[in-house]
């Protein structure tokens, strides 16, 4: 019997996140031929993004408009994601491991008497049944999860289920439901972003961060000219954001985003076991650190020992040279 996949997709200014394209391939590679259901909230008309979700390998896609999912609220998501589910009986439910993914799938497990699995790096397969690996004590060891009985319910970390190619001759029907969102004890009146404009961090193939040893705020600046010369966000450990140098949404660590990249460049940070719970994923390191026997030497595939003020404007000359 062949199963139904449903996944949640997650927009940013009206636009799908990568990670949204993450979460159909990891269903599809839970369930090779199994129908793949996508899920979209939102307060305008979602018909582009449902097509791009056909496009990246869903079969069908169901729209859920409503002026109270203009913002996220876990309520209102809530209500959305369990009135779909309702109506669907999944056998898998895939999301991303984001703010929102956090966020609303406990609540949804908790409704459904079920349980989760949360931030999936990869999925293998033992025989027929597909094992989950998750990273567990900030990362420093891993462990792997089945699911014997009932929902098969996983969020994945962004950048580490690649996409499948996108096909835009692939069809599939758009289907509006309309669901009651009310009661909400949370109303969102208006949202201000701190953050600048640019590559999502979270999901940005190259990163570049800066620590205490940036020393000010201007210090930041060529890490900003690096990272948008190499297509990148710009991240920051603890230090630098308690020191005033950044904003505190730029945070890498336990108490700050996690971020796997391509690339990592960790320039003037010591590693600390804390900001090493949030990047030492990352496929590739490099570590730029006057101080030869900084810890973050030991997570580094590449290390430079130097001043960054000195090292960070030679890596931007010789990469400009190359783009020439």
């Amino acid at each position: 019997m062949s199963k139904k996949l449903l996944v949640i997709g997650e927009s940013r200014d009206n636009s799908l996140r990568n990670v949204t394209f993450e979460a159909i391939a990891a269903a599809r590679k839970i369930a090779a031929d199994g129908e793949i259901v996508g899920v979209l909230f939102g307060a305008e008309d979602l018909a582009t993004q449902a097509n791009e979700m056909i496009y990246y390998g869903a079969d069908r896609v169901i729209t859920v408009q409503h002026d109270n999912l203009k913002n996220y609220t876990s309520d209102g998501y809530g209500q959305a994601t369990m009135a779909v589910v309702e109506e669907e009986s999944p056998d898998v439910i895939v999301m991303g491991h984001t703010a929102i993914g956090k966020d609303v799938t406990p609540k949804v497990a908790s409704k459904l008497n079920t349980g989760l699995i949360s931030d999936v790096t990869t999925i293998d397969f033992d025989g027929d049944t597909a094992v989950f690996t998750r990273p567990i004590y900030s990362g420093k060891a891993f462990e792997k999860k089945v699911i014997t009985d009932g929902i098969v319910f996983v969020t994945v970390r962004p950048n580490n289920i690649p996409a499948l190619e996108r096909d835009e001759s692939r069809t599939g029907d758009v289907q509006a439901k309309e669901v009651e969102i009310k009661d909400l004890r949370t109303i969102i009146k208006e949202v201000v972003r701190k953050t600048s404009e640019g590559v999502d961090m979270s999901e940005a193939s190259v990163v570049v961060a800066g620590g205490r040893a940036v020393k000010s705020e201007e210090g930041f600046k060529p890490l900003y000219e690096l990272a948008e010369l190499l297509g990148g966000a710009v991240g920051a450990s603890r230090g630098a954001c308690d020191a005033g140098y950044c904003d505190y949404s730029l945070q890498i660590g336990q108490t700050g985003k996690v971020v796997t990249p391509d690339l990592y460049i960790a320039v003037g940070i010591s590693g600390a076991i804390q900001h090493l719970a949030g990047m030492s994923n990352s496929k590739v390191i490099v570590a730029i650190n006057k101080d030869p026997e900084a810890n973050i030497f030991n997570v580094a595939d590449y290390g430079i020992v130097g001043d960054m003020f000195e090292v960070v404007p030679m890596l931007i000359e010789e990469i400009k040279k190359i783009k020439a």
